[in-house]
């Protein structure tokens, strides 16, 4: 009995831990976005394209560094909804549509249960800290170079 419940607990502990690791595993691309001043700005990107990959996002990720983000990559063109489930570090969200061009950018606060939502229908998301797109200068109507 306590054996069982020893690996039990080993196993529980086991997968609490991948959860809340920070690393991924997901593939990293260099993206790049250019302002309405012509300027380049990278961003070093995970790629979500999956389902499963989409709907972990940055969960449980506890720091994102500047520079850094993820790109949601969906099927077809759509409103979408983002929600920071158990994400504890304040992100910014991009909507961008398939043309490449930056329909939104919007706040999302930590561990918010509620929608963030596109203001049209879009093919891509890039989450990226709290603020960064201020910082490089980057606003709705810029856009995501799609040679990745």
């Amino acid at each position: 009995m306590k054996k069982t419940f020893f690996l039990i607990l080993i196993l529980a502990f086991s997968i609490f831990s991948s959860a809340c690791s920070s690393k991924s595993n997901l593939p990293v691309k260099k993206l790049v976005l250019v302002n309405s001043e012509g300027k380049e700005i990278s961003v070093k990107a995970e790629i979500a394209s999956t389902f499963k990959e989409r709907q972990n996002g940055f969960m449980f990720r506890q720091k994102i560094p500047d520079g850094t983000g993820m790109l949601f990559i969906f099927e077809e063109e759509q409103v979408l909804d983002f929600w920071m489930k158990n994400t504890p570090h304040p992100l910014s969200i991009a909507y961008i549509d398939k043309n490449g061009r930056i329909r939104d950018i919007l706040d999302m606060t930590p561990y918010s249960l509620e929608n963030v939502t596109s203001s049209t229908k879009v093919l891509y998301a890039l989450e990226v800290p709290q603020g960064w797109y201020g910082k490089v200068n980057v606003k709705v109507g810029d856009r995501l170079k799609l040679d990745f």
